[in-house]
């Protein structure tokens, strides 16, 4: 029988790598095509139990480009087909939701998102071109698994369970007064863990911090994709890239004691991929002594197209 399989679209964080407006070192060596530091696009996964028919895990805003790199998410059919049944959104930020307008051609799908990603949608009268005729808003309420479902209504043989993580509001969504969010777990960060009835991944590309629930939730996984964006919390400060910490925007960052190489050490994951990485970030580049660290820890840095077959 065909088993899961799980397929990079994009491996970066908001802004991808190289970032259209970035002269930092690091990004013109991707620009220039340095095969130590390949580019990467926004943040997204597509998931599948057959093969033919796929879901994707958030709607980067290069999901046109990251469409036309992978052969398994073309049409095949027709004059005008796909094989993405369905959408499933971690969350309500930009780089999660602007590749739905990409789906907006009278094409029929499922957006599967929580109650308050839903209102974000409906909220903004652009994601109207997703007609209410043909794409499909499921509401999934946390901690319930659904059945993903095909454009027909057929079960896929994948269930969807989103659970709360440590997080915060999108950045847009922030208070006007520009003060610090508080780090909440409810529906504002969801992570997001697949089944076919024998195999489970895990895919959590934002995350502020581990708690006791989530190490519960992950530990002795056989998948986990997660959040990578930076490798050290002021990172962007030290850059001179910005005036937040990884703290500040939510993410929690790869080293330290709180870190994620720490924080997962003593949790039995078989398989971790690192996705949502910041062009900021070290371990982009192969040469990099941070990428030898995580790689020594056991990590696979995600990369555009790479493709894992669960056993």
């Amino acid at each position: 029988m065909p088993r899961m399989k799980a397929l990079i679209l994009g491996a970066a964080a908001g802004g991808a790598f190289p970032q259209w407006n970035s002269n930092a070192a690091a990004c013109n060596r991707a620009r220039s095509g340095d095969p130590a530091a390949p580019a990467r696009t926004q943040a997204s996964l597509a998931v599948s139990a057959d093969g033919a028919h796929w879901f994707l895990l958030n709607a980067s805003p290069d999901l046109r480009q990251q469409i036309e790199s992978n052969a398994a998410l073309q049409p095949r059919h027709g004059l005008r087909s796909t094989p993405i049944s369905g959408v499933v959104l971690t969350g309500g930020d930009v780089d999660a939701i602007a590749g739905l307008l990409t789906l907006r051609e009278r094409q029929p799908f499922t957006v599967y998102a929580t109650r308050k990603v839903h209102d974000v949608l409906a909220s903004n009268s652009i994601f109207n071109v997703l007609a209410a005729d043909v794409v499909k808003r499921d509401v999934i309420a946390v901690g319930q698994p659904v059945t993903l479902r095909h454009a027909d209504g057929a079960d896929s043989g994948l269930t969807v369970e989103l659970f709360p993580v440590p997080g915060k509001v999108p950045l847009y969504l922030e208070q006007a007064d520009g003060s610090a969010p508080p780090i909440v777990q409810g529906e504002d960060t969801v992570g997001a863990v697949i089944r076919d009835g024998r195999s489970t991944l895990f895919y959590i590309p934002g995350c502020a911090a581990m708690n006791e629930s989530l190490a519960a939730r992950l530990r002795g996984a056989e998948l986990v994709f997660f959040d990578g964006t930076l490798y050290r919390d002021d990172e962007m400060l030290r850059a001179g890239l910005g005036s937040k910490t990884g703290a500040r925007m939510g993410h929690m960052s790869l080293s330290g004691p709180q870190g994620t190489l720490a924080s997962f050490a003593d949790l039995g994951v078989k398989r971790r991929v690192l996705v949502h990485i910041n062009n900021s970030n070290p371990v982009l580049l192969a040469d990099s002594p941070e990428r030898a660290e995580v790689e020594a820890a056991g990590w696979i840095v995600g990369y555009d197209g790479l493709e894992i077959a669960l056993d």
